[in-house]
């Protein structure tokens, strides 16, 4: 399987991840490839560690006349966004990634690629085991759980690593350089509700909304992605009084950092009224589809009968949820007033679940590059719930990574990345959140810069990666280990 793979250019980084393709990594569920990078440390004879929290450590020493360079840490994260088409038969606990190449991109099967950031890790294993590579002491850092709850950056210790110079191998955009990023946090919600028999001479309909591109809720929050739980619920706050419906389930949306592709219900509708309700759909999605015609072109809104349950939640409930997750905001809140183009403070309602104890959990996610106006979209995300009756909760969060105008290791990269490719590259701060922030926090002396290949569609299984982005990233990264300065 994905031996198509190794035809690719630079064969080294190619080999490796299509080896990491084969290897379960859900987050918080990394045993196996922790096993792997534990095998791989002890079968090149390199020295391996691993902390409390389950992060992977590998050192090498530096090549022969390389002894004086600055040690330098490579650092990614082991663990994968698990998403995939809701017609696509994968166990992410179990089964590899399948992949197909088409038109100089390599994607999966009906599944997120996993490149975010399995490229990085194979980059880092092919320089742990290169015998023709020049480079200064290097480490390589393999993070867990950087997907549900940075978890991997939030246990590192301080003293574990013995590098000054830190290049993260996890952005998304070959030829842009980053600097700094957003801090951010989650605000949970549980709206109550109570139950009551499912009325008589009612038919029961499966509500969907699918085929939305979803994405990152940092990176493409800005795109002008549709949302599945707005628009469902949005939907059901139009018709709910005037069909008389009743709801028995919502379900939408899954990963808190990722924006939510599908989402659907399970309604009653008087039989008298169920076929002005059927009639309603089309209109409904073709008014949808024709304000998200640009970005939004497979949106589809279906509508098929069900079983009737036994039970519905109560009205007041059903126009309470409706009233709070249409209130809820979401997308962009501000831009930056001092980088042109670049979101400074954005929300996502990842999902809304019906869970146990006869509640509705809605995840929300929020980022900011100003700590203020985080904990700003916070507070207001907070306050719609609790109008409604809920109860909240907010994450401790992570911290923003601020730029450092006087780095050493960006102006460095920089200077190659232009004498390899003739041309020059964009230095930015990102909107997604990265483990620098927290890994700076750690650290504060380490001296960061966080750059990758082409990765399109991040956290859904339209992700795919760039071949020809990929070389570059490689030769990128070879050509600034052999430059590092000398340790003074």
């Amino acid at each position: 399987m994905n031996e198509h793979i190794l035809e690719l250019e630079p064969s080294s980084i190619w080999k490796y991840f299509k080896e990491i393709l084969a290897i379960p990594r859900p987050s918080k569920k990394e045993e196996k490839i922790i096993e792997y990078l534990l095998d791989f440390g002890k079968k090149h004879i390199l020295e391996t560690t691993q902390d409390e929290v389950g992060n992977v450590l590998i050192r090498k020493p530096a090549t022969l006349g390389m002894e004086n360079r600055k040690s330098v840490v490579l650092q990614s994260h082991i663990d994968m966004v698990c998403e995939k088409n809701s017609d696509k038969e994968h166990d992410f606990e179990k089964d590899p990634i399948e992949t197909f190449i088409k038109d100089g991109w390599v994607y999966a099967n009906g599944t997120t690629l996993g490149a975010d950031d399995g490229i990085g890790v194979a980059a880092q294993l092919a320089i742990l085991a290169a015998d023709d590579i020049q480079h200064g002491p290097i480490e390589c850092l393999f993070t867990v759980d950087e997907e549900t709850g940075l978890s991997g950056a939030f246990g590192l210790q301080p003293g574990f690593l013995k590098s000054e110079i830190l290049l993260n191998l996890d952005s998304e955009d070959e030829g842009q350089l980053f600097i700094g990023c957003a801090g951010g946090q989650d605000t949970l919600a549980w709206l109550p509700y109570d139950l009551e028999d499912a009325p008589g001479d009612h038919k029961a309909y499966k509500i969907m909304v699918s085929g939305l591109k979803g994405g990152h809720s940092g990176d493409d929050i800005n795109k002008g992605l549709g949302n599945a739980n707005k628009m469902l619920n949005r939907f059901l706050w139009t018709y709910r009084e005037q069909f008389e419906l009743k709801l028995h389930s919502f379900d939408g949306g899954n990963l808190r950092n990722a924006i939510a592709r599908e989402a659907y219900a399970i309604i009653l509708v008087p039989e008298k009224s169920s076929q002005f309700l059927v009639a309603e759909i089309k209109g409904f999605e073709e008014m949808l589809r024709n304000e998200f015609h640009v970005t939004e072109p497979n949106l589809m809104l279906n509508i098929e009968e069900s079983d009737v349950p036994d039970t519905v939640i109560d009205n007041d409930s059903f126009m309470e949820l409706c009233n709070a997750i249409y209130a809820c905001p979401h997308g962009v809140i501000a831009m930056s007033q001092e980088i042109d183009d670049f979101v400074e403070t954005s929300t996502n309602l990842a999902s809304v679940k019906f869970v146990e104890g006869n509640e509705v959990k809605i995840t929300t996610s929020q980022r900011s590059s100003v700590e203020s106006e985080k904990n700003d979209i916070t507070n207001m995300v907070t306050s719609v719930f609790k109008l409604a009756g809920g109860r909240t909760k907010t994450t401790d969060g992570y911290p923003g990574w601020t730029p450092n105008p006087n780095s050493e290791i960006v102006d460095l990269t920089v200077k190659h990345y232009k004498e390899l490719f003739k041309t020059e590259p964009e230095v930015l701060a990102i909107h997604a959140g990265l483990e620098c922030g927290l890994i700076g926090d750690k650290y504060p002396r380490m001296d960061m810069i966080s750059y990758g290949p082409t990765i399109k569609g991040a956290h859904s299984p339209d992700e795919r990666l760039e071949i020809e982005s990929v070389k570059k990233f490689w030769d990128l990264t070879i050509d600034v280990l052999k430059n590092i300065p000398l340790n003074k």
